[in-house]
């Protein structure tokens, strides 16, 4: 029998693969055979990534973009064909946080979020979609959501505000580009303890949030593996539009 989770043949476009659960991301289905391509504006972590992943035997090729810039995403997607061919799954997984109360945020900020978290997700996933339309490819759209999206917290609006569009953006894409073989889904996880945010699980703000959590703990990266391949293999191949929830249990508060 044929391994439904099976991800050789694929060529992922990963954007925010310099840091967090971008890298991860790319770990993961690299060393499961997939081609991917390390999207993000931070070029020398990209080569970092890339020559870890080719020095265990996989595939992979780092790519500049900025999903802020729409001629960027255009070269972007260009640079990962010429190294690859076309992309046949996509983790919309670039991201940002501007943590302030919402009478401090400025337009600015939400201008950084609401490009960076929305905008940028949208457009990469629309001109990636016309692409793969034009080639009669069928495809994957993997876009990577939060809790935040669901529910909220303090000090994160224009965060959380962008998530909650990035899962109504998962739906209407969903049901407008099923006829053309081209699915789409959100991947939503809880707290990750991250690079970017170990030190402040073990201050009193992080050790209260943690006891948020029905599990009683914050995830580790690996915790989002099972998901992310389930969404970007055919293991998925009859989910579209749906939301998968990784939290510990964090919304059942």
């Amino acid at each position: 029998m044929s391994d439904p989770f099976d991800v050789s043949r694929e060529i992922i476009l990963i954007t925010g693969a310099s840091q967090g659960l971008g890298r991860q991301f790319a770990r993961l289905l690299s060393a499961r055979g997939a081609a991917v391509v390390l999207a993000a504006r931070q070029a020398a972590k990209l080569k970092s990534l890339e020559d870890e992943i080719k020095v265990k035997g996989g595939r992979a090729a780092a790519v500049q973009m900025d999903v802020t810039d729409m001629a960027a995403i255009g070269k972007g997607l260009d640079a990962a064909e010429a190294a690859f061919g076309p992309v046949t799954v996509l983790i919309n997984n670039a991201g940002i946080a501007i943590e302030k109360l919402a009478t401090e945020q400025t337009e600015d900020d939400w201008d950084a979020v609401i490009n960076s978290n929305l905008k940028g997700a949208y457009f990469l996933a629309t001109e990636l979609s016309r692409r793969m339309i034009a080639r009669k490819q069928g495809g994957n759209i993997v876009n990577i959501a939060s809790v935040l999206g669901t529910g909220v917290l303090k000090a994160v609006s224009p965060y959380a505000i962008s998530k909650a569009g990035m899962i109504q953006g998962t739906k209407a894409m969903a049901l407008e580009l099923a006829a053309n073989r081209i699915r789409v889904n959100a991947l939503a996880p809880g707290y990750i303890d991250t690079e970017m945010n170990h030190e402040f699980w073990s201050t009193p703000s992080g050790e209260r949030l943690i006891k948020r959590i029905p599990q009683r703990r914050v995830g580790a990266e690996s915790d989002l593996d099972g998901a992310i391949l389930l969404l970007a293999s055919n293991a998925s191949r009859y989910m579209t539009g749906s939301v998968v929830t990784v939290d510990g249990g964090f919304l059942l508060n």
